[in-house]
């Protein structure tokens, strides 16, 4: 075969988290890409996490959506949008505008984003446009928005390297912005900069925090109003915003008793705090995933404002986004309740000015639906067509199961997505096949404003296309050439920013029209910047010369009377709090296409405090059937101190392709906050059980494995696939089940122990190692790291003896991801050469030398290490 020569690197941006992290992306001919940190980016100076350390891995032709889909059936682009243009201008011709909607996603580039904003709001004449970002960041919108008068992020990231103290909230930053703790772990280590951190769980943020103040879930804002109160006592205000005295008397009537906390603890902070000139205090999803996640907002907002302590170096609270170009969907107005360019819906100045722009026919003129209404109008049949962009809301969204039969319910359903098969494209009646991460060409905004360009480094998969370009397709086939003849995203771009002029005419914080006249050449050579950047104001931080976007020109502070989150009952005593695991991405559609991804959790878990288990009579590695009035989920059990009683957590990864019975927003309760519309995600009231399972298994093979069982969840190996698995009852010929499940033929060899209830199964072809199945009353205890390293090698009988030889290393458990490291290696290391620092494992291994994500587990298995040789003493 003939490989094409290598090509440069190519400068593009990451596609995961809202840090928006530089990558150099070298493809290396043969349609695969080699991925490293670049340097010169001033989000990640070379940085990366091991999901972008992966990305590699993620490419290429599996699981991709190809073609145009019809129901089901293969169809030309042709036939396929112009069924997608008939049957939305036929729905809009006989229900009206608002019968149709969009939903998109925080990890489309910003000019698709605003090809879609465009089209609904300036054509169809709906709002009906909202956006996964609405579960992740509308509540840190909304206080901005109350706050500054506009959703504006004051500071930069090297704030977090210049302030003295910097509080986490709600904020697992070492798992879910790496690259952000990583910068600020050597902050910590260069400057001795405090770190404190407010989390009901014990997270691996803790390890580099000088307090930890394990507050009770949902009284964050309680927490901020004795901040508040603790500032007016000591006579720190020093600035005049609006609404001063109200949200004053509101935090000196606030109790401490609600936080939980000590008095000692809650002391500490409060010194830390009001002791420290240069704050920053970053806070994400704990904050804003609420009922009352924007009065969370505003009360972070509110001491920062009180003190003058936002707009300069090393100051100002810090929304940290969840997805890659949440922040550039909030500029094209993607939420249903924006407007382009941070211009208000309901101001008719704003809508006539983007109207004239546009030369649009109509405009809408109020807010849309929001995530959760948008769902529930589908349900009830007030949507009759539905298109759903680069996201996964059948997985995603609040009572996932209910919104899933809503989306299979509607007249019409269209997915743009780049994978095939997923819980929300099978729902569709038209498929449209969209280009992915080194397919895009187009440009992102970070959590500090920064705007990067993502580039093209490989040719778009089989008759995949952008998503701007799907869309313009679409609006010039519902009678809208002319406004949508764009050639390229440059074109979109130059449209966006010249728009942002007249935006900023208006007293817009968004303008970038410096970009307006951008050429094909500028827009390939454009090197990331911090907007705004116009004739009228350059980058850097905002509201350090106290003028605000507000009618005043001051701040507005918010009088905040913290609610606590949904009471529990007799029916429901736990509160479920979900969120991520640290190798992992949203539904996995692309992290489970790598292997090494998967070798750190494989499969979905409940975290739960050992009081709850022994009460329960759980024990670890069995597994649990967690449900609540909208779901149910059985997810394997991991007993641990880091959750405080009562309170679980389990993490949101798992889908219907991976582990059906694992998706655990069909657990969460669609309750929103009802300022920002941001449903509350974090304090769902549940039951928990034991799930009654007869036997446990652990399954590779060398083809895809169709479980077919009460519980499993597989995922990707270098030679194949792996699946964790239970059931209730047992099949009557386990040789035959097996070679069902796991796509083989051929008389396996086997070990039965019936009086344990042990039954082991290797399939051998050609003297390698095929297939393999493990089956057992309790949950299957053998190395899985040994059984998957010999998956497609040589291989004997003695394979069924589940762990290797004495003459064979177990590596054991994978820790560090990035070099593949194993918990027995790294234990090894540290007996038998001494090692007594997270630097001396790096030294020796390699371990915690690049993404840096694993170092709190590290610094874990020294102390376990140090405890297990004082107790041989």
């Amino acid at each position: 075969m003939n490989m094409q020569s290598p090509r440069p690197a190519v400068r593009t941006t990451c596609p995961y988290c809202g840090v928006g992290c530089g990558i150099l992306a070298t493809p290396d001919g043969a349609g695969g890409l080699h991925v490293a940190g670049d340097p010169g980016h001033p989000a990640n100076f070379g940085r990366l996490c091991v999901k972008g350390s992966a990305l590699g891995e993620t490419v290429g032709l599996k699981g991709r959506l190809l073609a145009p889909r019809i129901g089901g059936r293969e169809a030309g682009w042709d036939e396929a949008l112009d069924l997608v243009a008939r049957r939305f201008s036929d729905t809009i011709a006989a229900h009206g505008p608002d019968s149709v909607a969009m939903y998109v996603s925080g990890q489309l580039l910003t000019e698709d984003y605003y090809a879609a904003n465009k089209l609904m709001k300036g054509f169809v004449g709906s709002a009906n446009i909202d956006t996964n970002s609405r579960l992740c960041m509308a509540s840190s919108v909304a206080g901005h928005r109350r706050a500054f008068g506009s959703d504006t992020v004051p500071g930069l990231y090297e704030d977090l390297e210049g302030a003295d103290t910097v509080v986490l909230v709600g904020s697992n930053l070492a798992w879910c912005h790496p690259v952000l703790y990583q910068r600020l772990a050597a902050a910590r280590e260069a400057r001795g900069t405090r770190v404190v951190v407010i989390d009901p769980r014990r997270t691996a943020t803790c390890d580099i925090a000088d307090l930890h103040l394990p507050l009770a879930p949902g009284s964050d804002a309680v927490l901020f109003n004795l901040l508040l109160a603790e500032i007016d006592r000591r006579g720190l205000v020093t600035e005049t915003p609006d609404g001063l005295a109200d949200a004053l008397a509101a935090a000196r009537a606030t109790l401490p008793a609600a936080t939980g906390l000590p008095h000692s603890a809650l002391r500490q902070f409060l010194d830390l705090w009001c002791g420290s000139e240069r704050v920053v205090t970053v806070y994400s999803q704990g904050i804003n995933q609420s009922d009352s996640g924007t009065d969370k907002v505003n009360a972070i907002l509110n001491c920062h404002l009180a003190t003058g302590r936002i707009g300069r170096p090393g100051t100002g609270p810090f929304s940290v986004t969840g997805q890659p170009n949440a922040m550039g969907g909030r500029e094209v107005g993607g939420l249903a309740n924006m407007l382009a360019c941070h211009l208000d819906i309901e101001d008719p100045a704003h809508r006539d000015a983007v109207q004239g722009f546009w030369r649009s026919p109509r405009m809408a003129s109020r807010p849309g639906l929001k995530a959760v209404d948008m769902f529930r109008a589908v349900e009830e049949g007030r949507i009759k067509a539905l298109w759903i962009i680069c996201t996964n809301p059948a997985v995603s969204m609040p009572e996932a199961d209910r919104v899933a039969r809503a989306i299979k319910g509607c007249d019409f359903v269209v997915v743009s997505d780049m994978i095939a098969r997923t819980d929300t494209t099978r729902l569709a009646h038209v498929l449209l096949p969209a280009t992915g991460w080194a397919e895009k060409d187009g440009t992102v905004t970070n959590s500090e404003r920064r705007i990067s360009r993502q580039r093209r480094t490989l040719a778009p998969a089989g008759q995949a296309r952008d998503d701007w370009r799907i869309i313009a397709d679409v609006a010039a086939r519902m009678g809208w050439p002319e406004a949508f003849a764009w050639d390229s995203p440059a074109q979109v771009f130059a449209e966006h920013a010249a728009l942002s002029g007249v935006a900023g005419a208006l007293g817009s914080d968004f303008d970038i029209s410096d970009h307006a006249g951008i050429t094909q050449a500028g827009y390939d050579a454009l090197g990331p910047f911090l907007w705004p950047q116009s004739s009228r104001r350059r980058g850097g931080r905002f509201f350090g010369d106290g003028r605000f976007h507000t009618p005043s020109g001051r701040a507005r502070m918010i009088a905040v009377t913290p609610r606590p989150p949904q009471p529990l009952s007799e029916a429901w005593p736990f509160r479920l709090n979900t969120g991520r695991v640290r190798d992992h991405w949203h539904t996995m559609t692309r992290t489970g296409l790598s292997p090494r991804l998967s070798r750190h959790l494989a499969e979905p878990f409940l975290e739960l405090h050992p009081t709850d288990a022994a009460r329960l009579g759980l024990v670890p590695a069995t597994l649990a059937e967690v449900t609540s009035s909208h779901g149910r989920a059985i997810l394997r059990v991991l007993v641990t101190d880091r959750v405080a009683p009562g309170h679980p957590f389990a993490p949101i990864h798992w889908t219907g392709e991976t582990a059906p019975s694992g998706r655990i927003d069909a657990l969460v309760d669609g309750l929103a906050d009802p300022v920002s519309g941001q449903p509350a995600s974090k304090s769902a009231p549940v039951a928990i059980r034991p799930f009654a399972a007869a036997w446990y298994g652990f399954a590779v093979s060398a083809h895809p494995i169709t479980p077919g069982c009460d519980y499993w969840a597989r995922a990707t190996l270098p030679a194949g696939h792996q699946a964790e698995l239970a059931g209730r009852g047992e099949p009557g010929d386990w040789a035959d089940a097996a070679r069902r499940m796991l796509g083989v033929t051929g008389d396996p060899l086997v070990v039965r122990d019936p009086r344990n209830g042990i039954l082991r199964m290797a399939f051998i072809q050609n003297g390698r190692l095929s297939a393999a199945l493990f089956v057992a009353r309790e949950p299957a205890a053998l190395s899985r790291s040994h059984v998957v390293a010999a998956l497609g090698g040589d291989c004997r009988g003695d394979i069924l003896a589940g762990r290797p030889g004495a003459d064979q290393p177990d590596p054991g458990a994978v820790v560090c991801a990035c070099f593949g490291v194993g918990v027995n290696t790294i234990l090894g290391a540290i007996a038998t050469q001494d090692l007594t620092t997270v630097e001396a494992i790096g030294k020796a291994l390699g371990a915690g030398t690049n993404c840096g994500s694993c170092r709190p587990d590290l610094k874990g298995l020294l102390v376990s290490a140090r405890a297990r040789a004082v107790d041989l003493c």
